[in-house]
């Protein structure tokens, strides 16, 4: 929806580099990871396909691109602490997909930034983080529910 895949890709967020950041923190529990790899690259597809998931990813891509990418030396460009917006679009984005749970999945890969999140900006690394801790959130919860 709204091109987001296409949009991220551009940008070097590609759905390989959103899977290989996603199993860097994978925790096995009845599903190997080569099977995984597969379900979570298809979660991912869905919800990038999801109007809300798409329009808060926009919105981090705007923002970025707004308030870090257009000012040179921004002081956000380092995340300040003061800085809270990013983290509430990436949890919006991970509670879109996946509930509460996803909000403490989220923080794992917020605070390792694995893989592509480690050289994105404060709004995108926070908004894949979102997107990818939804995704693997889901993907644990229906491995439970069998």
């Amino acid at each position: 929806m709204f091109e987001v895949a296409e949009r991220l890709a551009a940008r070097g967020i590609t759905q390989e580099a959103l899977v290989e950041a996603g199993m860097a923190l994978y925790v096995p529990h009845g599903m190997d990871a080569v099977t995984a790899r597969g379900r979570l690259g298809a979660l991912l597809e869905r919800h990038l396909r999801d109007p809300n998931v798409s329009a808060l990813l926009i919105g981090a891509m705007l923002l970025e691109e707004e308030l870090v990418e257009r000012r040179q030396g921004s002081e956000l460009a380092s995340d300040p602490v003061f800085l809270v917006a990013d983290e509430i679009i990436g949890m919006a984005i991970a509670e879109v997909i996946a509930g509460t749970y996803a909000r403490f999945e989220f923080t794992r890969y917020d605070r390792a930034k694995p893989g592509i999140l480690g050289i994105l900006g404060p709004f995108l690394d926070d908004a894949a983080a979102g997107l990818i801790a939804g995704c693997t959130s889901r993907l644990y919860s229906e491995q439970v529910e069998g």
